[in-house]
């Protein structure tokens, strides 16, 4: 069966796109120093996205919400979350070239996730216990995703309900598999697969924003994009001083944007 680990990583910037990421790997395969990405280093970050992009018995898919999307007034965070989880587990499945692995074992004390385990109680980690290997139908996937809701068992149904509905449409798949999912709060602390994710993630959302950094030359950089950042927040001041609006790469719905428009458009009605 197979087995991948989701999470995501930008949900609370005022700069750049979310970036959800999915992991398919075996335990064994998985590098030394898995950890929630916000514990490790950036430098480390960067050695482990490299050696689990490289590893050949490990695919990772990855999907970006940009700005505009997240701006868009009949969404909300909830529903970015589930969709870039979504297809960044279809991403993984389209990239392989199958929508299941019919080579991933499952071990005895590793049975599939059920709905009901979409509460987090499920007792094994899917990542991590060890068994005897046995094998099972190639039309199903196993999903092991750091929940993005209060509630668990919704956000897993959600994400669910997403990879399925997608995946026929975008393998070329005239069904889709059997999806079994866990969403659990915390996952990518506990669970090295999920941990895996939010390092690809983490390390991505990096990437895009030092191109970001490089597409504004004229500012002193553009910082980490949160709105805690005096660097962000400097570079999105003399932005809108500069030119009456923020840039492409802000969210302008987000409360710091609004902020600096509104006093913008003050400062402007004092010329008179």
């Amino acid at each position: 069966m197979t087995r991948i680990g989701v999470d995501e990583a930008g949900k609370g910037p005022v700069l750049g796109p979310m970036i959800a990421a999915a992991v398919r790997a075996a335990p064994a395969a998985l590098p030394d120093g898995i950890d929630d990405s916000k514990r490790i280093a950036p430098a480390r970050r960067d050695a482990l996205d490299e050696r689990l992009r490289a590893h050949p018995a490990i695919d990772v898919g990855v999907a970006a919400v940009e700005p505009t999307e997240i701006d868009d007034p009949e969404t909300d965070m909830n529903a970015l979350t589930v969709a870039a989880q979504a297809r960044a587990v279809v991403d993984l499945l389209a990239a392989s070239g199958s929508p299941a692995d019919s080579e991933a074992p499952v071990t005895d004390s590793e049975p599939p996730a059920t709905d009901s385990e979409a509460t987090g109680t499920a007792p094994d980690d899917p990542s991590t216990t060890p068994g005897a290997s046995s094998t099972t139908s190639d039309r199903s996937i196993s999903l092991l995703v750091d929940a993005g809701d209060v509630s668990e068992e919704r956000f897993g149904r959600r994400v669910r309900e997403a990879v399925e509905a997608a995946l026929p449409r975008e393998t070329g798949c005239d069904t889709s598999p059997n999806v079994s999912i866990t969403a659990r709060h915390g996952a990518d602390a506990d669970s090295p697969l999920v941990g895996a994710a939010s390092i690809v993630a983490k390390v991505e959302r990096d990437r895009r924003m030092a191109a970001i950094d490089k597409r504004h030359p004229d500012y002193d950089g553009v910082g980490s994009g949160y709105p805690s950042d005096p660097t962000t927040t400097a570079f999105l001041e003399a932005y809108v001083d500069d030119t009456g609006d923020v840039p492409d790469c802000a969210r302008r719905s987000w409360r710091t944007c609004e902020r600096l428009l509104a006093r913008h458009e003050q400062s402007g009605l004092g010329e008179f």
